[in-house]
C-alpha cells in the first residue's frame, strides 16, 4: 500500500469511527427527548400515551380541583383547546388560575395528562409561540412589561 492509501484509508477509518460515535449518542439521547406542545397543537396530533412531553399554556379558570388524596386536577389551556391534567403533590407557589403553566408527563389511557412536575410561570413570555399567538388573539396575552419608571422609588445615595 502507497502512502497516500495509507493516509486516505487512516481519514476514513476515523470518520468512520467518529460518524459512530455520533450515532451511538443520538440513539442514547433520543430516549430522552421531551416533546413540547400547546393544547391545540397536542390534541390536533394526538398525544400518544406514556411517551413523555411538556405541556404548555394557562390554568384554564373555574377548572382547579384538589383531592382528599392530594391529587390536583386542572386543564391547561391556550384558548382553543383545553387538556385536563391531574398531579400529585404540592404546586408551586405560583400556582393559580390563568397563570402560565408547563407540565411534564405523559397522557393516561383515560384521556388525562398525568403530570410529573408542574412549572408555573411568573408571566408568559417564555410560552410556545402558536400559544402566545392565540392568547393575543383573544385579547388574554400578559405581555410582562415592567412598571414605569416613574412608578419605580429611586435609591437613596449612601452616604
Amino acid at each position: 500500500m502507497t502512502r497516500k492509501g495509507r493516509r486516505a484509508a487512516l481519514v476514513a477509518g476515523m470518520v468512520a469511527l467518529a460518524g459512530s460515535g455520533v450515532g451511538v449518542t443520538l440513539y442514547a439521547l433520543s430516549g430522552s427527548v421531551e416533546f413540547f406542545m400547546g393544547p391545540s397543537e397536542a390534541m390536533a396530533r394526538g398525544m400518544p400515551v406514556g411517551r413523555p412531553m411538556r405541556l404548555g399554556g394557562l390554568v384554564e379558570t373555574g377548572s382547579v380541583t384538589h383531592a382528599k388524596d392530594g391529587t390536583l386536577d386542572f386543564k391547561v389551556t391556550d384558548g382553543k383547546a383545553a387538556v385536563p391534567v391531574s398531579f400529585k403533590g404540592i404546586p408551586p407557589d405560583l400556582f393559580r388560575e390563568g397563570q402560565g403553566v408547563v407540565v411534564e408527563g405523559a397522557m393516561g389511557g383515560a384521556g388525562t395528562f398525568r403530570a410529573s412536575i408542574v412549572l408555573a410561570k411568573h408571566d408568559e413570555r417564555y410560552m410556545p409561540k402558536d400559544v402566545a399567538d392565540a392568547l393575543k388573539k383573544q385579547g388574554r396575552w400578559n405581555d410582562g412589561a415592567a412598571a414605569p419608571a416613574a412608578a419605580i422609588p429611586a435609591a437613596s445615595p449612601k452616604p
